[in-house]
């Protein structure tokens, strides 16, 4: 079935509403669909790079909106479904002991999420459950999209077609490595 999305999502980059499409993508997956933007944002910019920053652009303030959803239904499904189960098994305490710690890092959580392969609607739903700050959560959201998306848009739009496997095999194994050695270097000035 994953495959058949995969297939489908794919077939919307050369169709005549493809921005929309992008959008509707974008919008998405950054609350419920399975599949990133990037599958439809690297064949467009392709094929048209002059529109590269245009369709990186829409990426994000979809994806970021997109996160609000995402973040509505955290904050909004969370005392319905999750608190009754979470207090069936006892749990409720230790969420809320959860709640405190992801909150405190909370815009890293977004940061890294955002940019990594990471799936980005799993912070959003996470951080409205646990009433992250939403200016936190816009931001965070802002920056981390906007440095996924144009990266992609930019290696295309620099780089051409030869770039193309790269992003798709290796950009979110940067990402994660760049977040990863950036994290470090903050914990290793806090130890100093």
């Amino acid at each position: 079935m994953l495959r058949h999305l995969y297939d489908w999502t794919m077939s919307l980059a050369t169709g005549p509403r493809a921005s929309m499409a992008l959008g509707a993508v974008s919008f998405a997956e950054s609350s419920i669909f399975p599949i990133p933007p990037d599958l439809l944002l690297i064949p467009m910019v392709l094929a048209r790079r002059a529109r590269a920053w245009a369709l990186a652009f829409l990426c994000t303030v979809a994806s970021v909106i997109g996160g609000l959803a995402g973040y509505a239904i955290g904050a909004l499904l969370f005392a319905q479904i999750a608190e009754p189960i979470l207090s069936f098994y006892g749990y409720l305490n230790a969420f809320q002991v959860f709640q405190v710690k992801y909150n405190a890092w909370s815009a890293w959580a977004v940061l890294i999420a955002g940019v990594t392969p990471f799936p980005f609607k799993v912070i959003t739903i996470a951080s409205g459950a646990t009433r992250l700050d939403l200016v936190v959560f816009i931001i965070a959201s802002i920056a981390a999209r906007g440095v996924r998306f144009f990266a992609v848009a930019g290696l295309l739009y620099l780089f051409g077609p030869p770039i193309r496997t790269f992003i798709e095999k290796r950009l979110g194994l940067v990402f994660t490595v760049f977040v990863v050695m950036l994290v470090a270097g903050f914990a290793a000035i806090k130890l100093i």
